[in-house]
């Protein structure tokens, strides 16, 4: 039973070792990204098509 509770222990603090790191990767920017910004423009907008004008009556 003793097993039990040092390896529950041990995965606690596995889990809240992940966290901080999580957390602190996450505040100094290593999931910005900054690839897509540059390509954002290039999608964004969708093809504009020209209006056709109608004829004028001379």
């Amino acid at each position: 039973m003793s097993v039990i509770y040092l390896l529950l222990t041990i995965s606690i603090l596995v889990a809240i070792l992940f966290f901080i790191a999580f957390i602190y990767s996450v505040k100094t920017g290593q999931f910005d990204d900054s690839y897509t910004p540059s390509v954002r423009m290039l999608f964004d907008d969708e093809l504009i098509k020209d209006k056709k004008e109608k004829p004028t009556k001379d």
